[in-house]
């Protein structure tokens, strides 16, 4: 008897799990269950428990069935629109359920993306990236070359955490011409599902240029334009003040005004990442004229966790004691969680 009643409850929560599991059905037959991620870049990435994440070719998809709401763009210049669920129809079509339009059945050809909706509130999330560069050289001139890079973002609630930092080594027949790191961290205070406010600290030390030491601490508004399954993209304005020290041991402290922006976008069902981090400024009382710290590049995914980078980064600044022109190129491997 008690064997029964366990093989009944196992059997239930098996068809419980199977009712509530998202299913994509393809064109030869084949049906999968699992969670589906996202539809982009004609690829709908399925996240299973037997295979990962899977993707698949969106015109080799039969039908699909979600019960739970997504955001379905339908064309390539048309707006999310929020669907309720998603049925199953005839091959080739799918069954949509929205507010506004009610139940129509549409052809899967004229769905362009699919993204599940990420809620204002849920429980502690915590996501990040470590890039890492290596390069020797023995030759007439030797060379080490050390790039490490890493940032992370723990949201919880209306709250929002993010720190980063880099350190950069570069060493040519045993002269060291690049010699520097930084840290930076931020914390986010979300009024809905756009707009917060951001308070910042950030040090910076170079021990080969004329600027030895930045000191930043700001604040100021920002907005989210999107966060979910294919990147996220925000901009933040900051009333910040700064701290230079020169390597003669001179200093200078100023205000300053600046913009900075956080941009990845997947593409190619996740595979392929391109991401770009920054910040313009320009001091109020004009003691340097401008001021830019960027990163741009790629990164991809060679698995869930593990990648292939490149990235090119611009450190500018001019019009002060010390001007600051550097720009470096590296390509290594990283790990995303």
């Amino acid at each position: 008897m008690l064997s029964r009643t366990l093989f009944c409850l196992a059997a239930f929560s098996a068809v419980s799990s199977a009712a509530f599991a998202d299913t994509v059905w393809l064109k030869n037959g084949d049906r999968l269950t699992g969670t589906i991620k996202l539809l982009d870049s004609k690829k709908l990435l399925l996240q299973t428990d037997y295979g990962g994440s899977i993707p698949l070719s969106w015109d080799k998809v039969a039908t699909l069935q979600r019960d739970k709401p997504v955001l379905v763009q339908r064309g390539e210049y048309e707006s999310n629109i929020e669907v309720k669920s998603l049925k199953p129809a005839s091959q080739g079509q799918v069954i949509v359920e929205t507010e506004q339009q009610g139940v129509q059945t549409v052809p899967l050809a004229s769905i362009s993306q699919i993204v599940p909706p990420r809620p204002l509130l849920h429980d502690f999330s915590w996501k990040g990236n470590i890039d890492a560069a290596l390069n020797y050289k023995r030759a007439d001139k030797d060379t080490d070359d050390y790039d490490i890079d890493f940032k992370t973002q723990a949201r919880h609630g209306m709250w929002r955490h993010n720190a980063q930092g880099s350190y950069d080594r570069e060493k040519k027949d045993g002269a060291v011409s690049t010699d520097n790191w930084s840290l930076q961290y931020a914390l986010d205070r979300f009024f809905n599902e756009r707009f917060f406010w951001q308070g910042r600290l950030s040090y910076d030390r170079d021990k080969v240029e004329e600027i030895s030491r930045q000191r930043n601490i700001g604040t100021g508004p920002g907005y989210q334009f999107w966060d979910n399954e294919l990147g996220a993209f925000s901009l933040t304005a900051l009333l910040a003040r700064a701290d230079y020290q020169y390597r003669d041991g001179d200093k200078d402290s100023f205000y300053s005004v600046s913009m900075k922006w956080d941009y990845n976008r997947y593409v190619y069902g996740q595979t392929v990442q391109l991401f770009t981090i920054g910040e313009v400024g320009r001091p109020l009382d004009n003691t340097a004229s401008f001021s830019l710290d960027t990163d741009v590049g790629l990164r991809y995914k060679v698995t869930n966790w593990a990648s292939l980078n490149l990235k090119a980064s611009k450190q500018l600044v001019s019009g002060a004691k010390g001007s600051l022109n550097e720009t470096q190129y590296s390509a290594g491997i990283g790990v995303t969680w």
